[in-house]
């Protein structure tokens, strides 16, 4: 399967603070901001520092290209920075934490998830049957199936966020990143946040609730993002009219892999 081990890095130092020098080249090259966030590099990297004989940065420029199958020339090229400049999950492509040791997954079948808020850009109805919809896609291809809770403590707690929402992953406004969930685990594990400052939908305008909150779920069952450029776990955002979505393959056969129909 092209999907790559569990990894959650933005948990552990992304919002460590960088030195002055580095926040101003991060605002001159956005290109230093994005490696950090999804690729591991390290906020004390000087961008021209060379380490073994290449620039760390242009070796996880490379890693980045090789993800995405664009051409690996370590170089901030058009190609790559039009890829930066999608919308996607907070997830990071690769990382070096993890919550637990080997691939985490839920130890029981039968999940609960609560809805913590709700965007008064969409009805109250449409966020559920969004959510529900989202769920489905899942539980379809699995023995696992998800109970909603109101009042309590819930396996999965959903809520809209803005920016800086106290998990170490502040969002960054409008478009950028849209959203980002957490591997199971008690406490956050499990959980899905989503930027209240995107244009949610139910349709094709704007983001399209479902099909972030299904890509998220992925995450929350224990999937990170696939190099598959038409799975619903690529990193990037992409609509697809829920009424005719269905799972593709690589996806199934990822989540399929942890949770066997046995």
């Amino acid at each position: 399967s092209s999907h790559l081990l569990c990894w959650e890095s933005w948990l552990c130092g992304v919002s460590l603070p960088i030195s002055i020098s580095l926040k101003e080249t991060s605002y001159k090259l956005p290109h230093i901001g994005y490696l950090q966030n999804f690729y591991g590099l390290q906020r004390d990297d000087h961008p021209h520092v060379r380490k073994k004989g290449e620039n760390s940065l242009a070796a996880k420029l490379k890693e980045m290209q090789a993800f995405f199958g664009l051409q690996m020339t370590g170089k901030p090229d058009l190609d790559t920075l039009k890829m930066m400049r999608k919308p996607r999950c907070g997830v990071p492509d690769i990382g070096q934490y993890v919550f637990t040791a080997g691939n985490p997954k839920w130890k029981r079948n039968n999940l609960t998830y609560r809805i913590l808020n709700y965007t008064p850009k969409m009805r109250r109805a449409d966020v559920d049957e969004a959510i529900q919809k989202a769920l489905s896609v899942w539980s379809s291809v699995t023995p696992l199936t998800f109970q909603k809770v109101e009042d309590k403590e819930a396996d999965i707690m959903i809520s809209f966020a803005y920016r800086d929402h106290q998990d170490n992953s502040p969002f960054d406004g409008p478009n950028g990143q849209l959203a980002h969930a957490f591997q199971p685990g008690e406490g956050i594990g499990g959980d899905v946040h989503l930027d209240e400052e995107e244009a949610w939908t139910k349709d094709g305008r704007g983001y399209n609730l479902f099909i972030v909150v299904a890509h998220e779920l992925g995450h929350s069952l224990g999937l990170s993002h696939s190099n598959d450029p038409g799975a619903l776990m690529y990193p990037t955002y992409s609509y697809t009219d829920p009424n005719e979505f269905l799972l593709p393959q690589d996806d199934i056969d990822g989540i399929q892999a942890i949770y066997a129909n046995s």
